[in-house]
């Protein structure tokens, strides 16, 4: 069976789907990661705090603290970096029984589709899943990064090499923690990409349900209106 015939198996609705799919995965990153200025994203303004981390750290001592939040974020890197793998292993065990797909099909629709139709929507959330581990991985070796731009600071605080190195051990910090929130985001499409089993319609659905949940986390939720409130808030 050539492209064109397997392209073929899908029907228009379908297409339509797979691209709201797509749109609504790059739109909602750009959108969260460049928010206006007046209504900024959870994320935009966690990552002010995180700047604000590396300025009070140059005069803890020790900065045993500051190591131990830096510890915690890379087991949670690490932690879905393992379990993005676990899913693309079951992902491709799914894809490479052909017996449990069919029984897949005759669960979900009253139609008998081919196994490619079922193997093509399954690569689907395997990209996206594998989207999430590069990302992680990724957020993983930033966040080490970090850790040793952090200990390269010097105590003196008049030192001049201290704010300049903080700085750049902030920004690092941030870049890995936008990988995480990509990777985390790559999870949810993935998710939503597993509705396509039961049609287009349900994939539609669950692609507008988990945009929903992703907009109002980082743009209408209490903790972000927390992160606002007060006057200690970071511009």
């Amino acid at each position: 069976m050539d492209i064109l015939n397997r392209l073929s198996l899908f029907s228009p609705l379908d297409y339509s789907a797979f691209g709201l799919l797509v749109a609504l995965w790059i739109a909602i990153d750009w959108r969260i990661e460049h928010p206006s200025s007046k209504h900024p994203s959870v994320s935009v303004v966690m990552a002010d705090y995180r700047r604000e981390w590396m300025r009070q750290m140059i005069t803890r001592d020790p900065r045993i603290f500051d190591a131990t939040i830096l510890g915690n974020l890379r087991q949670g890197t690490a932690f879905f970096a393992s379990a993005s793998m676990i899913s693309i292993g079951g992902v491709l065990a799914l894809v490479g029984n052909k017996e449990q797909l069919i029984g897949i099909a005759d669960d979900l629709t009253l139609s008998r589709d081919p196994d490619i139709v079922w193997e093509i929507k399954l690569m689907v959330t395997l990209f996206f899943v594998t989207n999430a581990f590069l990302k992680f991985v990724w957020s993983n070796r930033l966040f080490g990064y970090c850790a040793v731009v952090m200990s390269s600071v010097p105590n003196e605080v008049d030192d001049p090499r201290t704010m300049p190195r903080a700085m750049k051990a902030a920004e690092i910090n941030v870049t890995a923690a936008r990988g995480f929130n990509r990777g985390l985001r790559s999870v949810y499409f993935g998710l939503a990409s597993i509705a396509w089993l039961a049609g287009p319609i349900a994939l539609i659905g669950a692609v507008l349900t988990t945009c929903l949940v992703l907009w109002r986390r980082e743009f209408a939720s209490h903790s972000r209106s927390v992160l606002l409130s007060g006057d200690d808030h970071i511009a």
